[in-house]
């Protein structure tokens, strides 16, 4: 999906970067033992549809960000099966007691859900 189309390019230097730090609040909200899809997040940080610019926001995020509690909206792990990415991945949802078969988590039982009070409020 395009960014959002603006009038000048200082403008959209502006609010692609707040987007981000939008992205990195949510991921940092979604609870241990829980995961969210990248639209999810997206949604959740504003901008519905922009699942692949969560992607490009995770690439630039803080080291400290639990990036690996984002998957795709099947359950599955983006990174492809060979990689450290996706060792590393996996490996910390397994230290978090979320189970990762096949290269994919059951979005049933593990996907967070905001309640109604964080999103009004806002999230934790």
């Amino acid at each position: 999906m395009p960014l959002p189309t603006s009038t000048s390019t200082e403008e959209s230097a502006r609010t692609l970067p707040d987007f981000y730090t939008r992205v990195w609040d949510v991921v940092r909200s979604i609870p241990r033992g829980r995961v969210a899809s990248y639209g999810q997040v997206a949604e959740l940080a504003g901008m519905p549809r922009g699942a692949r610019q969560v992607g490009r926001a995770l690439r630039l995020a803080p080291t400290s960000l639990p990036w690996h509690r984002v998957v795709t909206v099947s359950g599955r792990v983006a990174f492809p099966v060979q990689s450290d990415a996706y060792r590393r991945q996996c490996a910390r949802l397994s230290e978090e007691d979320v189970p990762v078969i096949g290269g994919r988590i059951d979005m049933r039982r593990f996907r967070w859900q905001p309640t109604l009070d964080e999103r009004l409020w806002g999230l934790r």
